[in-house]
């Protein structure tokens, strides 16, 4: 259990709350904030560890809604402009790759986020190397269990491989750390298996995750049976699905998918009817504007939703879309798709995105009773209040100074200094 740990800076963004000039924030020996406010009002507990950061801001640690941690490593090596061409070579290299090899590349990716800002994490994966990386190295998020099978007679084999894997990361959780679910895509699981795998976790009460409406190949492929998804099926022998005609997210509903908490992945190509659905189910959106700008998928609807009230968080993707996870520069896109204040900006990547995830009673923000994640952000001395926001999203991950995790310090620019 780390000491208690007293922060200080010139500036706090807490978040919840206006700006604090002159701010210090006090985290306990359980990791949790107990006090925050002007230094001279917070108190030093006995055997305290103290920290300044001169020219700096205390904030709240980041939270990425959507990673792939386990391809850490492929940055640039899956050039394809064809979403499908580009699925395909992804794939053969996930099947190059040893069990130890995403170990590896898992635990650079959490280190990477760290040293990034971010101290949350809802990752998708089917190596089950990330659960473990976030374990070892004390990090925090939720951890989705892909699952796989476009073929209807797949659909028992693959939800009993889901249940074992599931079995067997369990002992990887902690208060910190949860384990969820997600059928992958319409592309790549049968309806059988979208309702089989729904209602495993409703049973258990595990948090579901889908990419969905993500590219205009997969709305052609339920819309119309047309594409390169569905003429990948055909050369597989796998049946069409029964519900073409649909949008993607009309789709989802149909199989059950659209629950309160279910995470949307992408929902690029969307309508307002499809965006009346999603509020109506009480899901969430993970917006990923960098890898919809890369793969040419195009702009999600971002004023629409965030005008629907759905619960919206940005994320990165994984690097072998964006080649760099720099959540900041992801909300700075966000910023000027839907015209927000830097205010409303942050938000998606800390309080926003912690409510995307159903944990806002614990993280995306520095107030007493929450985790102790702070991100520390050099910036120099911002001669304002209104100022402070705008110079904390255009940071890089270069500006970085610390980050904290429960109190713990997971990543310092400057090894020697702390």
């Amino acid at each position: 259990m780390p000491p208690p740990r007293r922060l200080s800076a010139p500036w706090i963004y807490p978040v919840l709350g206006e700006p604090i000039r002159d701010g210090t924030v006090l985290i306990d020996e359980s990791g949790h904030v107990v006090s925050i406010g002007p230094s001279a009002h917070v108190p030093t507990a006995p055997e305290c560890h103290q920290e300044h950061f001169p020219g700096a801001a205390i904030m709240p640690g980041l939270v990425n809604t959507h990673t792939h941690l386990e391809l850490t490593g492929l940055e640039g090596q899956v050039p394809e402009e064809d979403f499908a061409a580009w699925i395909r070579h992804l794939r053969a290299l996930k099947e190059e790759r040893l069990s130890g090899q995403f170990l590896e590349a898992a635990r650079r990716g959490v280190a990477d986020c760290f040293a990034s800002g971010v101290t949350t994490v809802a990752d998708t994966g089917d190596s089950g190397a990330v659960i473990q990386a976030l374990a070892e190295l004390g990090g925090s998020g939720v951890v989705y269990q892909e699952v796989f099978g476009p073929h209807p007679d797949q659909c028992r084999d693959s939800l009993d491989h889901l249940q074992s894997r599931l079995a067997e990361l369990r002992r990887f959780e902690s208060s910190r750390i949860r384990l969820g679910v997600s059928p992958h895509a319409p592309y790549t699981v049968s309806e059988a298996l979208y309702l089989a795998v729904m209602e495993l976790a409703r049973a258990q009460d595990l948090p579901v995750a889908v990419h969905i409406a993500e590219s205009p190949a997969e709305a052609e492929f339920l819309l119309q049976g047309t594409g390169a998804f569905a003429d990948a099926w055909r050369g597989r022998q796998i049946p069409l699905p029964t519900r073409l005609g649909r949008s993607p997210i009309v789709w989802l509903e149909a199989c059950g998918v659209l629950a309160p908490g279910t995470l949307c992945i992408h929902a690029v190509q969307v309508d307002a009817g499809d965006i009346a659905l999603l509020s109506r189910h009480g899901c969430a959106i993970a917006h990923c504007p960098g890898s919809n700008v890369r793969h040419g998928h195009g702009d999600a609807p971002l004023a629409a939703f965030l005008a629907a009230e759905l619960r919206v968080g940005v994320g990165t993707d994984s690097v072998a879309s964006v080649t760099r996870l720099d959540l900041l520069a992801e909300a700075r896109s966000a910023r000027k798709l839907a015209g927000l204040s830097a205010e409303a900006s942050l938000a998606l990547c800390t309080l926003e995105a912690a409510r995307a995830l159903g944990l806002d009673h614990e993280v995306g923000h520095l107030s007493a009773g929450g985790w102790g994640d702070a991100t520390i952000l050099d910036l120099g001395d911002p001669s304002a209040e209104g100022a402070l926001a705008e110079a904390l999203l255009e940071r890089a991950p270069e500006d970085v100074v610390a980050t904290y995790v429960g109190g713990r310090q997971v990543y310092a620019r400057d090894q020697s200094a702390h």
